[in-house]
């Protein structure tokens, strides 16, 4: 029985590849909203967050391998499925979707951290779209609202936490865009201009999290683009398609 980490949007795939495969698989999600789009592919979830001794405890009632396809910015859940796993003596196997090849350009400017972005839009100023999501939108609401010279767009999940979030730190309703990705570069287009958007900041999600689309929309409009490097962590068994996951698993099963 696998555990599955399912922090994307091509988790659901890898779930349902892995099924058909003959192994059972349980997938762990933050949101009911992703619980109930596992569901309806007749996958096994379960929901909320754990620690690393939640994992391994729950690890030790029948599972047998871990497979950890979480966001590449879910630094924290990664370390504790790690941590998990080896408690539990389970084998540990890391999905991380491909990143994004970017060109270097005089608009694209990368940063290491959330408040080296957030520094980094103070400086330039204008209209800022952030695609950063709500977790570190404090970060950015901290530097960036006080400043009168500063229109902060949030674009984030339409989730009623986030909407209470962006109230709570002082987003402005008529700031706050609400939609579900990933987005066509058409639609990018279409809301920085609709925005008049001078700066976005945005992480390196990689190919399937439409990082391409954004900067080259960005760009092509002539908008400063600040893009976030992902997080560095030490994955054992690194994977970045789903036959070199199922083949993995195979070889740590036989062992």
């Amino acid at each position: 029985m696998i555990f599955l980490l399912a922090g994307t949007s091509d988790a659901r795939a890898l779930a349902v590849t892995l099924q058909k495969t003959g192994r059972h698989v349980t997938a762990s999600v933050v949101t009911e909203n992703a619980a109930a789009e596992l569901e309806s592919a007749r996958i096994k979830s379960r929901t909320g967050r754990l620690t690393a001794d939640e994992m391994a405890a729950m690890l030790e009632t029948g599972y047998t391998a871990v497979i950890d396809a979480s966001h590449p910015f879910a630094e924290e859940a990664s370390k504790n499925a790690i941590e998990a796993a080896n408690k539990a003596g389970l084998p540990y196997i890391r999905y991380e979707r491909a990143g994004t090849d970017i060109d270097e350009h005089p608009l694209v400017t990368r940063v290491d951290t959330y408040e080296q972005a957030a520094d980094a839009a103070a400086e330039k100023g204008g209209v800022v779209m952030l695609t950063t999501g709500s977790k570190t939108l404090q970060v950015f609401t901290e530097k960036l609202l006080p400043r009168e010279d500063i229109r902060l767009i949030a674009r984030m999940l339409p989730r009623l936490d986030n909407m209470e979030k962006c109230a709570a730190l002082g987003v402005a309703q008529k700031n706050i865009v609400a939609m579900q990705g990933p987005f066509t570069k058409d639609l990018d287009l279409a809301l920085y201009r609709h925005y008049k958007v001078t700066t976005t900041v945005m992480k390196e999600s990689g190919a399937i999290g439409a990082v391409a689309e954004k900067i080259e929309a960005a760009v092509s409009l002539g908008i400063e683009t600040i893009v976030i490097s992902r997080p560095p962590v030490e994955y054992p068994n690194q994977c970045e398609t789903f036959e070199e996951v199922i083949d993995t698993l195979t070889r740590l099963e036989e062992k």
